[in-house]
């Protein structure tokens, strides 16, 4: 489908009704006039989504029921093949199918991103497939040494996408990177403690 803009994706005639009605269609025609949403995918969004540990993922069925399915992995799981195009190896899960179920009866898709430590978050529109059986695309994609048994590819074609500003979200970091800046704080304490250790012993 054909949109006169790229945000058209989202703002459909009655999100637009509603704009004008509590007052920031203005705002967003404004935005309209300039091409609407990115439709590709530059190398700082890439970066972004290659650093990304978890992503959500919604599709909807023949009926128009919703679904959103979280998939994670170690950074760089996702993966930016081309300007237009992310893909990610499904892990085998729960075997419940429900994305692919959707895909089969409606490709259009959703990735929401978010970044708690940065408070940054990334809104992409676009269409989804399921790839079974190719080997070597899987082996493209997995990620090295992380433990997880690869089910299938799953590839998103990007229609648009937009960021959003970082109100109300919350401040988070990575157990990790807590226990490393702990680490190394305790360290620092150690050397500091024989250090005055050293000065304050008896000559």
């Amino acid at each position: 489908m054909s949109y006169a803009y790229s945000s058209d994706v989202a703002f459909t005639p009655a999100v637009k009704a509603i704009q004008a009605r509590k007052g920031s269609r203005d705002g967003y025609a404004h935005m309209e006039e300039k091409g609407g949403w990115e439709t590709h995918i530059p190398p700082d969004l890439k970066q972004f989504i290659e650093s990304q540990t978890s992503v959500f993922l919604a599709t909807v069925n023949a009926e128009g029921q919703p679904y959103i399915q979280h998939r994670g992995g170690p950074a760089g799981f996702l993966r930016v093949i081309d300007d237009r195009t992310i893909g990610f190896v499904d892990f085998t899960g729960n075997r419940q199918y429900i994305t692919a179920g959707n895909l089969a009866e409606n490709a259009k898709a959703h990735l929401f991103l978010i970044d708690y430590v940065n408070r940054r978050r990334v809104k992409i529109w676009g269409t989804a497939r399921v790839v079974e059986g190719d080997a070597d695309l899987i082996d493209s994609l997995m990620p090295t040494h992380y433990r997880a048994r690869p089910e299938q590819v799953m590839l998103f074609t990007v229609t648009a996408w937009d960021a959003n500003c970082p109100q109300h979200i919350p401040q988070r970091f990575e157990a990790a990177d807590v226990a490393a800046a702990l680490a190394e704080r305790d360290g620092r304490i150690a050397e500091l403690e024989a250090e005055v250790a050293r000065l304050t012993a008896p000559a």
